[in-house]
């Protein structure tokens, strides 16, 4: 047009912007600012609008700012645009202020969009009082009835907390005003609320209600799947949106990966990503963290350096499962190199995890008092994570004297975590402190600190089936405590030998005996009576196994012949041939 000899105008601009912000390339946009000035038409309300909407996309709200207070007129839009640009780059209490600006001014009425953005950037930081304030706003400016901002409203008593306030929200709506983002709203608050099999059950219910999930809705459900570990659930979703022709889909294969991750199929993980045309930084690093929760860091690497080779930039989680893989492979200058590497190539700066997984690599590798001293050099202040993991690696090298004063730190920073006490009960125990151990059990006593029950499922036939300690309560325990003294009769010839300090049962005669009451042994026990010879045993456990049990299981899959996978609360454990892929150390 420009070559033609045309003049672009004030409304040429207005549709040309739009198109630089949803490239998100800067330059494009800036050489658009400069014609735009050049032209004279800055001063316009809807170019100016256009100008800050499209520095908000491109990711420079410093600029945005600037173009939005030299305006010399605004309207609603302008100031939406400004508020929506906060929302969109995390900048949550700006956009709070920049609401109250404008009911402060009360030159223009707040719309739909403000207060859709605005109960979003609430949501998003936990400010449920402002939260409130708004809903009462909404209420008398009449804008309850539009779908737009009830959804945002449900979105925020969810993410708030408020589970009854939100699904109150969409009970209200009635079946034919709710759209599929309310589905979404609905289900996704289920998740956070931790009502997993709910948030399943609602992608089923939209369908019944003549709705067609979009990708947020499977990708909902693949995510409850994923926390519950059901595979068979994972599947039918899988199936849905093949038959909906979202399997090209790189949200829904992101989210298909790390469901299949996590119910133990990493096979399945790695055949959807094959599948997957333009695998962008999401995907890749789904099929890293699957590979790295299960143990396989030599691939992590790989598949790191082909995600690098492949000219894509790697985030914030992709260099958390990298180092966690390197520190579980071994790879100390590996991992110091990858570490490095991130704020001077990647420009990413290190946070917590990262630094706990360094602590880790250098725990790992013996090297405890390097790692003393990275975490007094760190600058930022260490969390419990940081902390947890150097207790973890003083705990393995039995270094009492270093793990006393870290559990210390721990109990000050976590006092609610029963983990950190029983860890270091453990290491007194083990050095034969049993008074020192009882200690620091009765000080849980004293904290009112409770372990959380150990229980254990495993998936027969369709149907979970749920384990504790000592557990008679399942129709077929008189075959499955017969088939524990097999196993516990062909490991021992094998030479097992029983680790007391696992044991839960302080009388010293019994401790052995209650060893084998445990909930992940007697899964296994019905795991193998009610699964077809050779079939994969996945169990799952709602805590960390313990070390005799991880023997025990080491032993089965190699008398049995046949892969155990235990999913407990920090990892993957898959035991073939009497190794584990954790290599002894979780």
């Amino acid at each position: 047009m420009r070559t033609a000899g045309v003049y672009p105008n004030h409304f040429t601009f207005s549709a040309v912007l739009p198109a630089c912000a949803s490239t998100s390339i800067l330059v494009h946009g800036q050489q658009m600012h400069c014609l735009i000035s050049k032209h004279g038409y800055e001063g316009y309300v809807f170019v100016g609008s256009a100008l800050v909407d499209m520095y908000a996309k491109c990711h420079d709200m410093g600029l945005a700012e600037k173009v939005f207070v030299a305006l010399p007129e605004r309207n609603i839009v302008s100031w939406n645009s400004m508020i929506v640009g906060c929302l969109l780059n995390s900048f949550h209490a700006k956009a709070l202020f920049l609401f109250r600006e404008v009911r402060r001014e009360d030159l223009f009425s707040p719309n739909q969009v403000s207060f859709s953005t605005v109960l979003s950037a609430s949501a998003n930081i936990g400010a449920l009082e402002f939260g409130k304030q708004v809903h009462g706003v909404v209420v008398k400016q009449g804008l309850l009835t539009l779908s737009y901002v009830k959804n945002s409203l449900m979105d925020m008593y969810f993410k708030c907390g408020l589970f009854d306030e939100g699904a109150l929200l969409f009970n209200s709506l009635g079946i034919e005003n709710r759209d599929v983002v309310a589905w979404n709203v609905m289900s996704m608050g289920c998740v956070y609320d931790e009502n997993f099999e709910e948030a399943c059950n609602y992608l089923w219910v939209m369908k019944r209600a003549g709705i067609s999930p979009d990708e947020a809705s499977y990708s909902t459900a693949l995510h409850a799947s994923a926390h519950l570990a059901a595979l068979d659930q994972g599947t039918l979703i899988h199936n849905q949106t093949i038959k909906s022709g979202f399997s090209t889909n790189t949200c829904i294969a992101s989210s298909l990966i790390t469901m299949y991750a996590k119910c133990g199929s990493l096979d399945d993980a790695c055949r959807v990503f094959e599948e997957i045309d333009n695998s962008n930084v999401v995907c890749w690093t789904a099929l890293i963290a699957a590979c790295q929760q299960h143990g396989n860091g030599n691939h992590v690497i790989k598949l790191f350096e082909k995600m690098l080779a492949d000219g894509l930039k790697p985030h914030y989680i992709t260099f958390v499962c990298v180092i966690s893989a390197c520190s579980h492979t071994g790879r100390v200058e590996e991992g110091h190199a990858y570490f490095n590497s991130m704020e001077k190539v990647h420009g990413i700066i290190p946070g917590h995890e990262h630094y706990a997984c360094m602590v880790d690599l250098l725990g790992r590798s013996g090297q405890l008092d390097e790692a003393r001293k990275f975490i007094a050099q760190m600058p930022i202040k260490p969390n419990a994570s940081v902390w947890g993991a150097l207790l973890g690696a003083c705990a393995k090298y039995g270094n009492l004297e270093m793990g006393s004063e870290v559990a210390g730190r721990l109990f000050e920073l976590e006092p609610d975590n029963p983990g950190n006490y029983i860890l270091l009960a453990n290491m007194y125990a083990h050095k034969g402190k049993l008074r020192e151990a009882d200690h620091v059990r009765r000080l849980m006593g004293i904290n009112r600190v409770r372990k959380e029950p150990g229980c254990s499922w495993i998936d027969v036939k369709n149907e979970s089936f749920v384990f504790t300690v000592h557990d008679k309560l399942h129709a077929r325990t008189d075959e499955i405590y017969e088939m524990l003294k097999k196993v516990k009769e062909l490991v021992t010839n094998k030479g097992y030998v029983p680790q007391t300090q696992f044991a839960v049962n302080s009388a010293e005669e019994l401790k052995e005996e209650s060893l084998w009451y445990h909930s992940e042994k007697i899964a296994l026990a019905f795991g193998l009576l009610a699964l077809p010879a050779g079939a994969p045993i996945r169990i799952k456990k709602n805590l960390r196994t313990c070390g005799d049990c991880h023997t025990v299981m080491k032993f089965a899959s190699e008398i049995w012949k046949r892969e155990i996978i235990v999913r407990d609360v920090n990892r993957f454990h898959h035991f073939r041939n009497g190794l584990c892929s954790c290599r002894d150390y979780w």
